[in-house]
């Protein structure tokens, strides 16, 4: 499942600084998680690394966006292939 920021947000940064797929974005007036990036720290960490540095807890799973380990392995791999 990929990660949203809801509206608690204070857009301190700590979260885009830590994402290792570069997936957060700075948005107005809060920061955006790219669906297409997020592989929920898979292949870097046992845990979202966005989700443990936020300091008000403002990064939430996606209902609406559900991804399978293998989905998120896969778009992992894809990832690396680009970059």
């Amino acid at each position: 499942m990929s990660l949203l920021v809801n509206d608690e947000c204070i857009a301190c940064d700590a979260c885009r600084e830590e994402c290792p797929s570069e997936a957060i974005e700075e948005g107005d007036p809060i920061y955006n998680i790219d669906p297409d990036r997020c592989t929920e720290c898979y292949g870097y960490s046992d845990e979202p690394s966005c989700v443990s540095v936020c300091p008000v807890d403002a990064i939430l799973p996606d209902p609406n966006n559900a991804e399978s380990t293998e989905e998120l392995k896969y778009k992992y791999e894809s990832l690396q292939e680009r970059d």
